[in-house]
């Protein structure tokens, strides 16, 4: 069965995802989460998701994203978050939702779709070489 790609606009959609957000995510609160992804919305925040095929009310794997217009690399999409819930790994979501993003930076004429990923996940690592993304640039934090 293929997977339906929905975007999460309303606050249930938004809220549906924090199982999977806060996989990735584990540092944030749940009840601070409606309000920053609101906020994050004021800047072009997106977020993209797949239900569980047996129960729509269960999101295991979501992206978000915006559009950047940089010096670099003109105007992109920028993929802040990834992630599948570990029991529906190995099912091609993750690699879906790529396919969903790269599809509509394809439509809107963008030159890019681009993301940061942990040093260490390889797993990840190997589906975005897959996907064709190669690696660009090392990213610095500095935290303050």
């Amino acid at each position: 069965m293929t997977p339906i790609i929905k975007t999460a606009q309303t606050d249930a959609e938004l809220l549906a995802c924090s199982d999977v957000m806060l996989f990735l995510r584990p540092h944030l609160q749940k009840e601070n989460l409606l309000a920053q992804l609101r906020d994050m919305q004021q800047e072009d925040y997106r977020i993209v998701y797949i239900a569980d095929p047996e129960d729509a009310s269960r999101v295991v794997a979501f992206a978000g994203f915006r559009h950047m217009h940089k010096l670099f690399s003109g105007k992109t999409i920028y993929i802040d978050d990834l992630a599948c819930l570990p029991a529906y790994q190995g099912r091609g979501y993750a690699a879906k939702l790529l396919d969903h993003v790269k599809e509509l930076a394809k439509k809107e004429g963008l030159q890019a779709v681009q993301l940061d990923s942990g040093h260490g996940l390889f797993p990840a690592h190997r589906l975005y070489h897959r996907q064709g993304f190669c690696i660009s640039a090392h990213h610095f934090t500095q935290k303050l």
